[in-house]
Order: structure tokens, then C-alpha cells, then sequence
């Protein structure tokens, strides 16, 4: 068993395909956060981690033209949650007929998530088994942040498309995963994968991001 993968066979992609509904509908990662849009916040933060990134989104795919990433839509309907974003990264990874063996989770309202989160998710797992790899905070697994072998696309396409659970751990369980487990972020204070779902969670990143500039 060899350990630890090769990052430059990552493939990154930013989980932004939801309806927002606790946020009032709409993009929540186009809301302004620290002067610029909140996804700009997670690509600076993405960037230096991964070679490529793609971000799955629904709609228009014109209004993330200005941030020059290729917008994929979930494969399957009925917003099928973070699986069917993972799939369509999963599907993109193939199309490009490249090395790409594995595809990074990256949730677009979670703006503090790790600066090593891929290295630390390529660390704990074998290079030759199918191994899914989930990040943990205070005991609490986040599974939109996950490491996730693009040999089970199509294992993924046919659960989304037998009507299974849409819930990621309903998933996980059929197959062999470890947990990376991350500490509180320094710079915040903050849960490092405190997500900005509600109006007032929205209030407390932009508290954050100003303590962050002082």
C-alpha cells in the first residue's frame, strides 16, 4: 500500500449548486464578504491548493463569467444536494481524459475552510485503494469537504439516479473512508468550516473578515 496521494492529480470543485433557501434564495456566494464577493474569498484561499477547480452551479452559468472557471451543473434533477455537485465534478475530471484520479469538495459558503485541507485529505489516503476521505471539526464530520475517487462516478450516477438518499454519508457507508479530523481556525476563532447559511451567519463571516484585516 503505498501512502498519500499526488496532489497535481486533484481536481477541486466548489459545491454551489443549492437553492439557498435559509438565505433567502439566490447565490450566497456572490454575497459580498470582506469587500468582494465570497467566492472570491474561497478561490484565494483555493488556488494555491490545486492546479484546477471547477464550480458546479445551476442556471445561468454567465453570472460567474468574470471569475473564469468552468460552471457545471448537477448531471442528475430535482437538486439532488452536495452528491449530485460531486458528481458533476467527477464528470468533468473524466472529460478531461487526463491524470485526474481524485476530486476535492469544496462547499461555496464556507470561506475559512483549511489551507491545507488537500494536502492534509491527500495524506490520508492510500494511492491504491478507493478510499473517501471526509473533514471533521470538533468531533463533527462536514462531508461537503471530502476527498473523493473519481473511479466511483458511476457508482455515484446510479444512486442519484435510483431515487437513493441524497444525503453524502448515506453514500459514504458502502465504502471504505477515513476521517481527517482540524482544529479550531487561528486567524477567526471560528470553526474552520463555519458555513454562512443564514442572514446572521452571513453577519458573523464579515465580523471575521474584518478581524482578519485590522
Amino acid at each position: 500500500m503505498t501512502s498519500g496521494l499526488a496532489q497535481p492529480n486533484i481536481l477541486a470543485c466548489i459545491l454551489a449548486g443549492g437553492q439557498s433557501r435559509r438565505m433567502g434564495g439566490g447565490d450566497k456566494t456572490l454575497l459580498e464578504l470582506g469587500g468582494k464577493p465570497m467566492l472570491s474569498v474561497i478561490l484565494e484561499r483555493l488556488t494555491p491548493q490545486v492546479d484546477t477547480i471547477v464550480l458546479n452551479a445551476n442556471g445561468d452559468p454567465a453570472r460567474f463569467r468574470d471569475f473564469g472557471l468552468p460552471v457545471e451543473p448537477d448531471p442528475v434533477g430535482g437538486f439532488a444536494g452536495p452528491l449530485a455537485g460531486i458528481l458533476a465534478g467527477m464528470n468533468y475530471a473524466r472529460r478531461q481524459r487526463g491524470t485526474i484520479t481524485h476530486v476535492i469538495s469544496v462547499a461555496a459558503d464556507t470561506p475559512f475552510f483549511p489551507k491545507d485541507l488537500v494536502k492534509r485529505l491527500c495524506d490520508a489516503v492510500p494511492q491504491d485503494q478507493t478510499v473517501i476521505a471526509l473533514a471533521s471539526s470538533h468531533e463533527k464530520l462536514h462531508p461537503v469537504f471530502g476527498l473523493w475517487p473519481v473511479a466511483l462516478a458511476d457508482d455515484l450516477h446510479h444512486w442519484l439516479a435510483s431515487g437513493q438518499n441524497g444525503k453524502v454519508l448515506a453514500f459514504v457507508d458502502g465504502y471504505d473512508s477515513v476521517e481527517v479530523a482540524f482544529d479550531t481556525a487561528a486567524e477567526t476563532g471560528l470553526d474552520p468550516f463555519f458555513n454562512a447559511n443564514r442572514p446572521e451567519d452571513l453577519a458573523t463571516a464579515r465580523s471575521a473578515m474584518n478581524a482578519i484585516a485590522s
